[in-house]
């Protein structure tokens, strides 16, 4: 394509450009030098970002999903974000969900030419039976994969609620979606390798995302992991850490209170704080999906 030579993520980076002749500290000191804009121009995104977080936020709140979609470095963060959700905040598998194009077996090996059929964005999307509750951010760095824009165009005839992310300002304006997220990190140190700078504001936004799109659905309390799953010694031993801080509670004491909520830690958080039984717990939780500050301040207000 003719226009990739006018796209700001390939063009030559001038501090760079002699980094082969630098010594080791002298290359890792560049490369560190580059990476410190990096948060700046998120920054400068926080506006666009927020949205986003309130478009997902409602949408898995309603029951709907969010599909991020990208090839090579990008789909592969954004697989790497989607599994962080189920252990992190005992979220649905099906809640947050990576599409890379190649499929799966892109996650460990380049699939050539697989980001170059707009079709197989949009065929990848309809196996997953998208609907329009959900939501699907592309992720380009480039801004003008086809892989990622077939899948865009598909979810909006759907209509499904669209997120563009890309670090080129020149592709943006040219790609239909309802929340675009443009930080412009320049060019990289190595000419065209987006798994630096553009890879790194990738992971930052995601993590934004994810995260606060999950505090807004009480998976956590203050900066606590409420709803985290206990599936290994240091998840369990968090799981009472995380009690005991809360409740102030000696370990033997919390250890007795999770297990008498089948170890499940908003339930016992809701026993404990509410002094109310299991199955009241349980309601509370559920009369107020399952936020435990919610639950806690509506007890607090009937006394």
């Amino acid at each position: 394509m003719s226009h990739w030579a006018d796209l700001l993520t390939e063009q030559r980076n001038r501090a760079s450009e002699n980094i082969d002749e630098l010594s080791t500290l002298e290359m890792l000191a560049l490369i560190n030098r580059e990476d410190a804009g990096v948060a700046s121009a998120v920054e400068r995104q926080l506006p666009a970002i927020a949205q986003a977080v309130e478009l997902i936020s409602q949408a898995l709140g309603a029951g709907g999903r969010l599909f991020y979609m990208g090839a090579g470095s990008s789909g592969r963060l954004g697989i790497l974000d989607a599994a962080e959700c189920p252990p992190t905040f005992n979220a649905d598998p099906n809640m947050v969900r990576g599409v890379i194009a190649g499929g799966p077996s892109a996650v460990y090996q380049s699939v050539e030419g697989a980001e170059d059929a707009p079709e197989a964005g949009a065929r990848d999307l309809q196996a997953q039976c998208l609907a329009r509750t959900d939501v699907v951010m592309g992720i380009a760095a480039s801004g003008v994969t086809p892989y990622v824009i077939g899948g865009l165009e598909y979810a909006a005839t759907l209509p499904c609620p669209t997120i563009f992310f890309t670090c080129n300002p020149s592709t943006a304006a040219r790609i239909v979606a309802d929340i675009t997220i443009v930080p412009e990190v320049g060019p990289e140190v190595i000419t065209g390798s987006t798994r630096m700078k553009a890879g790194t504001a990738t992971k930052i936004v995601l993590n934004m995302i994810s995260t606060a799109a999950m505090i807004k659905l009480g998976k956590t309390y203050g900066n606590l992991m409420v709803d985290l799953q206990p599936k290994n010694a240091k998840l369990k031993d968090r799981t009472v850490r995380i009690f005991m801080e809360l409740t102030q509670l000696s370990r033997q004491q919390a250890s007795q209170r999770l297990e008498q909520a089948n170890n499940d830690l908003k339930t016992a958080l809701v026993m404990e704080l509410c002094q109310v039984d299991l199955k009241t717990a349980l309601d509370l939780l559920e009369k107020h999906r399952g936020v435990v500050k919610e639950a806690v301040r509506h007890m607090e207000m009937a006394i």
